[in-house]
């Protein structure tokens, strides 16, 4: 079993940054590709980031790009989402998720996760 806890969520103005922490722990994950989703009121769940946790390769959806950065601590057992230039519509809860099945162009697709933080509020006003 992997453990996932997020924090660093709240409420931020548009043009703002936030980071988003999820620290992982249990059984050995070094072959992992760790993900961020989000979900916003009335909307499905979207991917918005992954990150292959031996090499630090990473991934991101369209809408993020050049916005947010998603890390790594090894040594902390946490991985991050840098979110800047925040705009009205990243609002959402951000769930940090983890996926045994390693790296490959799955790892966009929710329903490959196995293991899923608590989610976090990011709100983000005008």
């Amino acid at each position: 079993q992997v453990q996932l806890v997020e924090s660093g969520g709240g409420l931020v103005q548009a043009g703002g940054s936030l980071r988003l922490s999820c620290a992982v722990s249990g059984r050995s994950f070094s072959d992992y590709a760790m993900g961020w989703f989000r979900q916003a009121p009335g909307k499905e769940r979207e991917f918005v980031a992954a990150l292959k946790w031996s090499r630090g390769d990473t991934i991101y959806a369209d809408s993020v790009k050049g916005r947010f950065t998603m890390s790594r601590d090894r040594i902390k057992n946490t991985f991050y989402l840098q979110m800047i230039n925040l705009k009205r519509e990243d609002t959402a809860v951000y769930y940090c998720a983890a996926d045994d099945a390693g790296w490959g162009p799955w790892v966009k697709n929710d329903y490959r996760y196995d293991y899923w933080g608590q989610g976090t509020q990011v709100t983000v006003s005008s």
